[in-house]
């Protein structure tokens, strides 16, 4: 995924994942941007969300429970020029059309919930903006993440596509993570950068997701775990965790290199004193033609390498070469 301030081909990009964690309070949530940029996070993300717009009437409570929560654009707007003041990436998750149309306007790439990764209408709302699209993948098979490929290829947009492994439980047993989906999708999806969206308890799992081969990490976060009963915080990283975690990533990252296999600069020195060469296994004569069982190999390697063999059985000595000295040419007629 590329734009103008993001590159995972170069480093995981780190996703602070508040959600509503702020629960409706906007200085909390000033503050959660502020603590996930000094956390080392690469970006943070909110839902964005008109309640009418995307739960039935029929559900009462749930409508007002999200009310409570809802920030508005304006507050948003603020929250946006805050993450660039910290140089954090603000983003956040339309959960209606009309959200989805504003949140153009203040950011530079978009999310879609698994809940919505069939919604076909926000999905093609977002993919009008021609910009990167985050798609998880909770609740889906892979039929359904084949669906998700074909709309985005089907509109030449593939190369705006994002895909997060996700398990859709708050929290998911670890006997249902399935980190081993990341490698699937990547060999299913050769163009799509692949990550991770974590709901475990602790941080391990993202960790692991990254040496799995996830380049976008999701970790829901929050200022205090303790903060209510909201089922989020208690999944969530609290700064001190997301600050660990982030350090943790970037050490998976250096340990993980490059996969070209050349010698490295640190073991150079050792090559020919860790190598072995062909020499002589016994006392041999001047004059004594060479048979495979006058050879041994020892260290160093600055002689015949092994599987040289031929370039000196056979041959004549010129001059008496002791038992254990390496051969050179310039034993030989």
């Amino acid at each position: 995924m590329k734009t103008d301030a993001i590159d995972n081909d170069k480093k995981v990009f780190i996703v602070a994942e508040a959600g509503n964690n702020h629960e409706g309070c906007f200085d909390r949530a000033r503050e959660l941007v502020i603590k996930a940029a000094e956390a080392g996070a690469d970006a943070i993300k909110f839902q964005t969300f008109v309640p009418d717009l995307f739960v039935s009437a029929v559900n009462k409570e749930r409508l007002e429970k999200l009310r409570s929560f809802q920030l508005s654009y304006s507050q948003f707007e603020l929250l946006a020029q805050l993450a660039r003041d910290q140089q954090i990436c603000f983003f956040s998750t339309p959960l209606d059309l009309q959200s989805a149309h504003f949140l153009d306007s203040i950011q530079t790439l978009f999310k879609i919930a698994s809940g919505d990764n069939n919604c076909w209408p926000l999905i093609e709302t977002v993919l009008s903006f021609n910009k990167p699209v985050i798609v998880s993948t909770g609740l889906s098979n892979i039929d359904q993440i084949d669906a998700i490929y074909n709309f985005f290829a089907g509109r030449n947009q593939a190369n705006l596509l994002n895909l997060l492994h996700c398990v859709s439980s708050y929290p998911a047993p670890p006997d249902q993570v399935n980190l081993s989906v990341i490698r699937g999708l990547q060999d299913r999806y050769k163009n799509v950068t692949i990550g991770y969206s974590d709901h475990t308890i602790g941080t391990r799992a993202a960790v692991y997701a990254v040496a799995t081969g996830a380049r976008i990490v999701e970790k829901h976060f929050t200022l205090d775990k303790n903060q209510s009963s909201f089922r989020d915080h208690q999944l969530s990283a609290d700064p001190e965790e997301l600050k660990d975690l982030v350090q943790e990533i970037r050490q998976v990252e250096t340990l993980l290199g490059c996969s070209s296999k050349e010698v490295q600069p640190c073991e150079a020195a050792l090559v020919t004193e860790a190598r072995r060469s062909i020499a002589a296994a016994v006392d041999i004569a001047e004059g004594h033609t060479l048979t495979f069982k006058d050879l041994m190999w020892v260290r160093p390697g600055y002689g015949f390498a092994p599987g040289l063999e031929e370039s000196v059985v056979g041959r004549l000595t010129r001059k008496s070469v002791p038992r254990g000295q390496v051969f050179t040419d310039d034993d030989f007629a």
